[in-house]
């Protein structure tokens, strides 16, 4: 079979070397890559080196040779086009159509997948004009990963950090794959929670889960590639590292948890709820570690109940047409309890799967039904993880018409 045709276009940005690592990545997957730097990409990064990491001859002329029409040639043959790192002027003039030189030609001749990895100062990146060129891009069906947020050139910190080339390629894996040109989320804003809440008895010890947060990643990384804006709401998600171009909002307990979920949801088309939020939590907090008392038992710990977020985003929805998408993890019973709970917290889906201390929690592997209020049932499969985060958004799509 023909290896899928990647177009790796690089602006002029100082984390074009990090598009070495993408390349590497996408070559060593099976893609056959072409990289198409600007010319001021090769003040960062030499031909010689994309060359020779892509096995192919790079130019950023139209007139190199003419012979093969280059200009609209490799835009034609792609099956799927990645710029990154994206620059400010190259965000501009891809959202005007100018073709100055040959990536911006490859951009106006793709009928492609076209994926943009933003690279720049925090001020280029919120400034107006960005902003309208990247909604543009967007709007035509373009893949606008959202910049990550930390340290920028020299000593500058905020967002407009090139994304990890690992993700990056997660994306690009995810675009390629659905194999569509028009993202169907593309314009939604979407909320996902992931992970597990832990409720503090003392300074060192708390009550917690098993919830690894994979699932809830898979379902944003997922959300992104198919062009919506994510805000992620990670619960003690040590160790997973955030999803390109998701907003990421890190918590640890469910009163936390709740405080984040709903304010993002305030402006959200849909809320995904796959954290596992704890039931319950101690009713006081021990300001020091408690004592082990030789010959006493301990006192008995009290609980009292957590908000049930999921409910309430269900009963007071923040915007019309919003739908909610719950998770419940059982060990038994689980169609009929999932049905039960799906009734009583009046979402719209309700992922039901079974769960325990070898199955579910940590694996990269899920098994799930999706129960629909409206008495549909979608079986998932046993396999990895982001084919349950696709096909709820294949559900939820479907719902936001």
């Amino acid at each position: 079979m023909d290896k899928p045709k990647v177009v790796l276009g690089v602006s002029g940005g100082i984390a074009a070397y990090k598009a070495c690592e993408l390349l590497r990545r996408l070559t060593e997957s099976g893609h056959d890559v072409r990289v198409v730097p600007t010319a001021s990409a090769l003040h960062f990064v030499g031909a010689a080196t994309w060359s020779a990491l892509s096995g192919h001859p790079v130019s950023t002329e139209v007139w190199d040779d003419v012979h093969e029409v280059p200009h609209v040639r490799i835009g034609q043959q792609a099956d799927l086009v990645v710029v990154a790192p994206a620059t400010a002027d190259l965000l501009a003039k891809a959202a005007h159509g100018l073709a100055d030189d040959l990536l911006t030609n490859t951009l106006l001749t793709a009928r492609c997948p076209v994926v943009f990895a933003p690279a720049m100062h925090t001020e280029m990146w919120e400034h107006p004009a960005t902003q309208e060129n990247v909604a543009t891009l967007r709007r035509r069906g373009a893949v606008v990963i959202e910049p990550a947020v930390g340290r920028l050139t020299g000593v500058d910190t905020g967002k407009g950090r090139l994304p990890e080339p690992a993700e990056i390629f997660e994306v690009c894996r995810r675009v390629l794959a659905r194999g569509v040109t028009e993202p169907d989320l593309k314009g939604r804003h979407v909320v996902v929670s992931a992970g597990g809440t832990r409720e503090p008895l003392d300074p060192v010890r708390f009550l917690g889960n098993r919830s690894s947060g994979k699932q809830g990643y898979a379902l944003a990384r997922t959300a992104a590639a198919r062009g919506a804006r994510v805000t992620l709401v990670a619960a003690n998600t040590t160790g997973l590292p955030d999803p390109a171009g998701v907003d990421v909002v890190q918590v640890g307990t469910a009163v936390q948890l709740r405080e984040a979920v709903l304010k993002a949801a305030a402006e959200a088309d849909a809320v995904v709820m796959a954290a596992a939020v704890a039931d319950f939590r101690p009713a006081t907090y021990a300001a020091g570690k408690i004592k082990k008392q030789d010959g006493q038992e301990p006192e008995p710990v009290v609980l009292v109940r957590n908000p049930d977020i999921l409910a309430e985003i269900s009963a007071d929805r923040a915007r019309p047409g919003q739908v909610i998408v719950g998770f419940a993890a059982e060990t038994d019973d689980v169609l009929a309890n999932g049905r039960t709970k799906l009734e009583r917290k009046g979402c719209d889906l309700l992922v039901v799967n079974e769960v325990g201390e070898r199955r579910t929690f940590g694996s990269e592997q899920n098994e799930a039904v999706v129960l629909g209020a409206d008495g549909s049932e979608t079986p998932v499969p046993y396999g990895p993880k982001e084919a349950l985060a696709d096909t709820v958004w294949d559900l939820v799509a479907e719902r936001l018409g």
